[in-house]
């Protein structure tokens, strides 16, 4: 086990949350698509919240979108910078078995970690699978290596745990707890907040600004599309949205 060097983390976090940001930038600059913004969104819902406005339902429509994109985008973030942390204290390595991100060992014992951004991810479904790559996991590397392993879905955030992770197959362990697993640092959940925050506020400036002209400009298209006489028309809107394609003749 080595020292962890904050100077590394810091670095390593302003460069990593540098590209969060351009990547956020980019979304609302280049890469959302008018058209199929309208397909992908539920238009049921907000009639349902009573939008009455073109502006109000682009902004749902645009947020929701970017909403799910950020989410991913800061949870590959985070889970990078964990594994970038256990491989300065740990050795950490980038794990060949389905499912699981790295593998370390600490105080005799081989540690396989799932990560997670949050402690609040998954359907049944996936946390079924998750259940069988740990079993999986845990039952190959027994074999292997007549060590005792243990299997751990660690969340970035978060205060949660399985309250019976023998019957799991494996132990869910968040926030400061899981920091503190892979660097055995008790408060480094709380330092990392200040290199995450590196040029937040002219970061989000540009974001800003880029944000707004995408809403004038989807707001005016929409209006000419979908409005009649300054009302939305959402039986056109519904059209788009879920209408049946026509074959091509």
């Amino acid at each position: 086990m080595k020292q962890l060097n904050m100077n590394e983390v810091f670095k390593y976090a302003e460069k990593h949350i540098a590209a969060f940001h351009q990547q956020r930038l980019d979304a609302v600059s280049q890469k959302i698509d008018f058209i199929k913004l309208i397909e992908q969104k539920n238009p049921y819902l907000f009639k349902a919240k009573n939008i009455l406005t073109s502006q109000d339902l682009v902004k749902g429509f645009v947020d929701a979108f970017l909403q799910s994109q950020e989410e991913t985008l800061f949870g590959n973030f985070l889970e990078g910078l964990a594994i970038f942390v256990c491989d300065k204290v740990y050795g950490a390595k980038k794990t060949r078995l389905t499912g699981m991100d790295l593998e370390f060992e600490k105080d005799n014992t081989m540690y396989v970690i799932e990560i997670k951004a949050g402690w609040n991810w998954g359907n049944a479904s996936q946390i079924k699978q998750l259940k069988i790559n740990a079993k999986n996991a845990k039952e190959k590397l027994e074999k292997e290596t007549n060590k005792k392993i243990v299997i751990i879905n660690g969340c970035c955030f978060g205060k949660k745990k399985n309250s019976k992770p023998e019957r799991d197959g494996y132990y869910k362990i968040c926030g400061q707890d899981f920091w503190y697993l892979i660097s055995n640092d008790e408060e480094l959940y709380k330092k990392i907040i200040e290199p995450i925050g590196h040029k937040a506020k002219q970061k989000n400036e540009e974001f800003e600004n880029a944000y707004a002209i995408l809403i004038n400009k989807f707001t005016l298209e929409f209006t000419n599309r979908f409005c009649d006489d300054g009302l939305i028309n959402w039986k056109k809107l519904i059209e788009l949205n879920s209408g049946r394609k026509e074959k091509k003749k």
